[in-house]
């Protein structure tokens, strides 16, 4: 995230026209006396025109940054005023546990050119520990993740389901590490209209081990509230 899943940066581009400067004549020259502005041939296209288009173009684009990065400044103000903190997948691991789980796989890598495909054994297994961080433990949060629900009604009211960093976990792909998945539970039901979607989360933090069929989550938010995650 925004972060997986993460806030992007604004980054505001000024174009700066260049502008041509004609040369006078040389001072030995012969310069007419009139100019038969009437016979004139018919100018094309001037520069100033392009100048002006480019300008107006581009200032219609500073508006349309300028005003989403009102947008989010206003955001993150209001979700400072509910006294929310935002976090990332990151946080919720403790520090050497990358290094850690990059064992493991490579313990269970040497372990699957002895499983025959099919098996019992031929299952995805999810690798990792229940090592959490503290930091958060209580904390009001907000980070963005993957909803993996418990029921596959898309117009059934749920209470709980889980949380991942990347699309398809628990479901087309094996389950992430303990702690980097959390389970998610709200007194008040809602409606999930996609099965697997981008949302944003905003509940209170536990470093709570909790088992489930689908996959173990070492952390539980109690939900306050869910947006779509707008990419």
């Amino acid at each position: 995230m925004k972060r997986s899943l993460l806030l992007p940066a604004l980054v505001l581009i000024s174009l700066s026209p260049a502008c041509g400067q004609a040369t006078a004549p040389p001072a030995d020259a012969e310069t007419p006396a009139e100019v038969n502005v009437s016979t004139a041939e018919p100018a094309g296209p001037q520069v100033g025109d392009k100048i002006g288009e480019s300008e107006a173009e581009q200032a219609a684009k500073d508006s349309s940054v300028a005003a989403a990065a009102a947008a989010a400044l206003k955001e993150q103000e209001e979700i400072k005023a509910r006294g929310v903190t935002e976090i990332g997948w990151e946080d919720l691991m403790p520090e050497g546990e990358e290094e850690r789980l990059q064992k493991m796989y490579a313990a269970q890598m040497a372990t699957l050119y002895s499983i025959q495909e099919g098996s019992a054994a031929d299952t995805a297994t999810q690798i990792g520990s229940f090592n959490t961080v503290d930091t958060y433990d209580g904390k009001k949060i907000r980070m963005p993740g993957y909803t993996v629900p418990f029921s596959y009604d898309a117009k059934a009211e749920i209470r709980e389901f889980l949380l991942v960093p990347y699309f398809g976990a628990c479901i087309h792909a094996p389950p992430p590490p303990p702690n980097q998945t959390i389970f998610v539970r709200t007194e008040d039901p809602i409606l999930l209209k996609d099965l697997p979607q981008a949302v944003w989360i905003e509940g209170t933090l536990h470093a709570q081990k909790q088992e489930s069929d689908l996959a173990d989550a070492a952390y539980i938010i109690d939900l306050t509230r869910v947006e779509k995650y707008e990419y």
